[in-house]
């Protein structure tokens, strides 16, 4: 029921978008990347339990599995261009059933020559509005430039 509302929403607020902003606006705002980030994000909340096999069996297949809960959730990265894909988290069960996404938070200094990326399970998909989830770590991560 979940996955169908979050589809239904994200749909919703597009076609909205379409409405309220002028088409220089939505050239601006780089509309096909909005729509392709949104539909990976889509995919990985469809097709997370099957990422996730996938990922455990690959770390299994080299000897470095997990002996943790594992999930699959969406990867919102932001910083230097904004990326969407798929981290795996791992944790106590109780803790990993919260994680709806991780963001990755990018910093640049020193003239690029250093970077930050802060990974953090987060126990929403808004980037604006999230919390940490405590005790819970990424042991995978898949993503795609938009």
């Amino acid at each position: 029921m979940k996955k169908f509302i979050f589809q239904r929403v994200t749909v919703a607020l597009l076609i909205c978008s379409l409405f309220f902003l002028s088409p220089a606006k939505l050239y601006a705002f780089n509309l096909g990347s909005i729509l392709e980030g949104g539909g990976i994000a889509i995919a990985v909340k469809i097709f997370g339990r099957q990422i996730n096999d996938f990922i455990n069996t690959a770390l299994m297949n080299r000897n470095i599995s997990t002996q943790e809960m594992t999930k699959v959730v969406p990867i919102i990265s932001i910083g230097n261009g904004t990326y969407v894909g798929a981290a795996q988290v791992s944790g106590p069960a109780e803790r990993v059933q919260t994680v709806q996404a991780v963001m990755q938070l990018e910093l640049n200094f020193s003239d690029n020559k250093f970077r930050i990326k802060a990974l953090i399970p987060s126990d929403s998909l808004n980037p604006l509005k999230f919390s940490r989830v405590l005790g819970v770590g990424v042991s995978a991560m898949i993503d795609v430039k938009l």
